[in-house]
């Protein structure tokens, strides 16, 4: 049957970004942390909390709720609000749930926002906690095959095999992203490494090592989006959500071929609803909650053939003077892991062109992805444009 889809193209916009700091240890609760990283990016836009009537998170047990962090913010009558269940794969899904919640008129203003205190509180794969709903689990549960760098090496042993992938492509997917986080003082790690000081970092889980895997991180993010119109009167350059796309998949866990991530579904869909393709992308916030991560998106989303994401990094492809910048800001891998709204945040900064010695020259179109399948049988992502 044929679906009819609301054409939002460029209809909404982010009009501002907010961050706190990135830490090991914010010594404050979630709560304050998404007060804090919402009042930001209201600044950011010139906007004040009594402009808001809508706000947005997700989250997994482990944040404040919009229903908690709007009164905290003295707002009493919102029209709108999504607490979205769900790891990184639905973390660019609530910012396209809320431009469609703009362009519909529930609501002019929303604030999404992703708060945690992922290194001080709540770690994620740690001991104590029950383990995912995912049908799949309750067949690795017992032998202890539960924490996402296990699970992950899988799919990265896999793609290893199928498709001569070397450590040392994801060694340089490493060394490239630390490259840009010594160019961002937001980041928790910048002292430059070398592809033997990837080598030489402890293994995690083989095939990955410590230096694959990202940043258990405190703290919090959020991105202002309101109609296209009333973005264009605020204080920041507007720039447009082109399209945003969200649904199943095939879950990792359960994949016919774990070399292909729910990615590859989505993409079509994405490129399709935004009128681009992969040739168009000027910079890309690719969600690196492992190096591998990075290498299948590549090709899921095009970039490179399938098998070909190794190489495509070892090129230099994804450098900052490279032709497809890759998680400009260090990533989750060093910047810090704030679920993915981060990413997000690092390409609205490209396109309005504040991203200081980081900055890719004429970027006007950003691709920002969520987390391609582990766990839900999901993902997400976004294509954002310079007005």
């Amino acid at each position: 049957m044929a679906k009819r889809l609301l054409d939002f193209r460029d209809a909404t916009a982010i009009a501002g970004v907010g961050y706190t700091p990135f830490t090991r240890d914010s010594g404050v609760s979630t709560l304050t942390l998404a007060c804090r990283a919402v009042l930001a990016a209201l600044d950011d836009a010139g906007l004040t909390a009594d402009d808001v009537d809508g706000l947005a998170t997700h989250r997994v047990g482990d944040s404040a709720p919009p229903t908690l962090v709007g009164p905290a913010l003295g707002l009493t009558d919102l029209s709108w609000h999504l607490d979205q269940f769900g790891g990184g794969s639905v973390s660019h899904a609530v910012v396209g749930q809320a431009a469609l919640a703009v362009a519909a008129g529930l609501a002019e203003t929303v604030v999404c926002y992703r708060a945690i205190n992922a290194r001080s509180e709540f770690r994620m794969g740690g001991t104590g906690r029950g383990v995912p709903a995912s049908p799949e689990v309750q067949y690795q549960a017992p032998y202890g095959y539960v924490a996402p760098p296990q699970q992950y090496a899988m799919y990265a042993r896999a793609h290893m095999l199928k498709y001569g992938t070397k450590a040392e492509h994801f060694g340089q997917l490493a060394v490239t992203q630390r490259a840009n986080a010594a160019k961002n003082p937001r980041a928790l790690m910048r002292t430059p490494i070398t592809l033997d000081d990837y080598l030489a970092s402890r293994w995690i889980a083989e095939p990955f090592r410590l230096l694959d895997c990202c940043l258990e991180t405190d703290g919090a993010c959020a991105v202002v989006v309101t109609t296209a119109e009333r973005a264009r009167s605020l204080h920041r350059p507007p720039v447009l959500i082109s399209a945003a796309a969200w649904g199943g998949g095939t879950s990792h866990l359960s994949c016919e071929d774990p070399a292909v991530t729910a990615a590859a579904e989505l993409a079509p869909r994405l490129y399709a609803q935004a009128g681009l393709g992969p040739g168009d992308v000027d910079v890309a916030e690719i969600y690196d909650c492992f190096t591998y991560s990075v290498i299948v998106q590549l090709e899921d989303y095009g970039f490179c053939a399938k098998g070909e994401g190794g190489p495509y990094v070892a090129s230099g492809a994804t450098a900052l003077d490279g032709p497809l910048p890759v998680n400009t800001h260090g990533g989750f891998l060093s910047e810090g892991y704030v679920h993915g709204v981060n990413h997000i945040a690092e390409a609205v900064s490209q396109l309005r062109g504040d991203a200081g010695d980081r900055q890719v020259p004429g970027a006007e179109v950003a691709l920002s992805t969520a987390q391609p399948g582990y766990i839900l049988p999901a993902t997400s992502a976004l294509i954002l444009r310079r007005a």
